[in-house]
């Protein structure tokens, strides 16, 4: 279970609380088997309960929902996230400037 997987489901969940499990598996590019995986361990986490309409006549009428350490799990999450793109992006933007400096020097023949 990788952390931007599950950051991708809390985040999807929070916006869309009644998107099926197929839902979240299309809209990530996840298999549905992954995103049920993944669903099934964020509930016995205890970051996201599942609400069920009994009383509707869709099947499928069930709407995951963020619990306080749900919300806690997803902000520390995204913090983790945004630290490693910011680094990620430091060593790229420093690989591009080599590659520049490369490029401007003389031109071997």
């Amino acid at each position: 279970m990788t952390d931007s997987s599950v950051l991708g489901i809390l985040r999807l969940l929070d916006s869309r609380p009644s998107h099926s499990q197929r839902d979240v598996a299309q809209e990530l590019g996840m298999s549905l088997g992954k995103a049920n995986y993944l669903l099934k361990a964020l509930l016995d986490k205890g970051f996201v309960k599942v609400q069920n309409f009994r009383n509707n006549s869709n099947k499928l009428g069930y709407t995951y929902l963020l619990t306080p350490e749900g919300v806690s799990a997803k902000s520390e999450l995204t913090r983790h996230f945004l630290a490693r793109k910011v680094l990620e992006y430091d060593a790229l933007r420093l690989e591009i400037e080599k590659l520049r400096m490369e490029s401007d020097g003389p031109v071997a023949k």
